[in-house]
């Protein structure tokens, strides 16, 4: 549908926002000073943005009508980076990152909500899927995409292009999409109502543990592609790329999975990431290897799909906060699964370290959902 195309149109730019960075960081801090660790403070910030963000937006938004919402949203995002472009000093630029992440998981809770209703519940996995496909395809697609512009033209360039493609799509809403009803029960004391519910929480463990392998091994893809000889700059593209295809595949066969439910999908993709995780850390001396490995841990990215569905079953009558939580959790693993592969590189361990890493946080992840599984559940809180 075409209302979906538009909605994951804006995940595409978001998503691009938010990874592109990673790539722009060597050129921000070549010009506006600084090391690696203070550039990668950057990053670090935006996912701060999105970790405080998400909930106080998608509940303060629980009363505006959804198409205006995502329209404000999508707005605040475009300004952000427009501003992000023209930041004059490190220090200006990471507060603006911060500001500009915590429209992140807010749009996306929203933008699945609408998609879901547009679709109808016999249809709501494959409409949870097809807005993700935006954020899938902004590490297949837009990362590239953005690298090559700011080769030629420099990083302030690729904000300032996500910006404008950003306000695009907003324009875009505006004419494609009809006006959403706003929930007549919706109010900040409901929507905060989810957090008393321990099977939230354990969904928003299960992906910021187990999520957190596939960051501890794209975080330092790069650097651990760099000690392969036979690996060219072109080559360490295709293989990103080949990361992005592997989300992509995730999340088309997770929206497959989920309508044999909900937990079992959940249980079998991290079941896959500790396997691939762990496949990797043995096939760092190899590009073949490494290729294969690389995509097979991208389609453990599926779980984003598999866990939207489990907090909005799980999650009562709060449904913007519950569409929001999951990239709470997403982001809390964008930023513990490289902490923690850091420290193993740092003692010695190596970069085939950083897949260790990544078998120990699914395992995590699998532990947490074990537990999930066996708590006893409301009874209106569906499996």
């Amino acid at each position: 549908m075409l209302a979906h195309l538009i909605l994951s149109s804006g995940g595409f730019a978001i998503g691009t926002g938010e990874f592109a960075t990673m790539s722009f960081l060597p050129a921000i801090t070549h010009e506006l000073g600084g090391d690696a660790p203070s550039g990668g403070h950057i990053v670090s910030a935006y996912a701060l943005g999105v970790v405080l963000g998400a909930p106080l937006l998608a509940v303060l938004g629980a009363r505006v009508e959804r198409r205006l919402l995502l329209m404000l949203l999508l707005g605040w995002f475009a300004v952000g980076n427009l501003l992000s472009a023209l930041a004059p000093t490190l220090q200006s630029l990471i507060a603006l990152r911060f500001v500009t992440g915590m429209t992140h998981g807010a749009y996306f809770g929203a933008a699945i909500l609408v998609a879901v209703t547009i679709a109808g519940e016999q249809r709501q996995s494959s409409a949870v899927a097809r807005i993700l496909m935006g954020l899938a395809l902004a590490t297949t697609l837009g990362v590239p995409l953005t690298n090559l512009l700011t080769q030629w033209a420099g990083w302030r360039m690729g904000y300032a292009v996500i910006g404008l493609f950003s306000m695009l799509v907003m324009v875009s809403l505006r004419c494609i999409l009809p006006l959403q009803p706003v929930s007549a029960n919706g109010s900040i004391r409901q929507e905060f109502g989810a957090l008393r519910r321990p099977q939230v929480w354990l969904s928003v463990g299960i992906g910021a543990i187990g999520f957190g392998g596939l960051f501890a091994i794209y975080s330092y893809l790069a650097s651990t592609l760099q000690t392969i000889k036979q690996v060219s700059d072109m080559t360490t593209v295709l293989i990103f790329c080949l990361f992005g295809a592997g989300i992509t595949v995730g999340n088309m066969v997770a929206s497959k999975l989920v309508s044999r439910g909900i937990m079992p999908a959940a249980g079998l993709i991290l079941l896959w990431s500790a396997i691939a995780t762990l496949f990797y850390s043995f096939s760092t001396h190899n590009v073949w290897l490494i290729s294969l490995s690389v995509f097979a841990v991208g389609c453990g990215g599926g779980l984003g799909t598999v866990l939207q569905m489990r907090l909005i079953a799980v999650a009562g009558e709060a449904q913007n906060l519950a569409a929001s939580l999951n990239h709470v959790a997403f982001n809390i693993a964008n930023a513990l699964g490289p902490w923690l592969a850091g420290l193993a590189i740092a003692s010695g361990l190596g970069w085939a370290s950083t897949g260790w890493t990544g078998f120990a946080l699914a395992l995590g992840g699998l532990v947490i959902w074990s537990i999930a599984v066996f708590l006893p559940e409301q009874s209106e809180d569906p499996r």
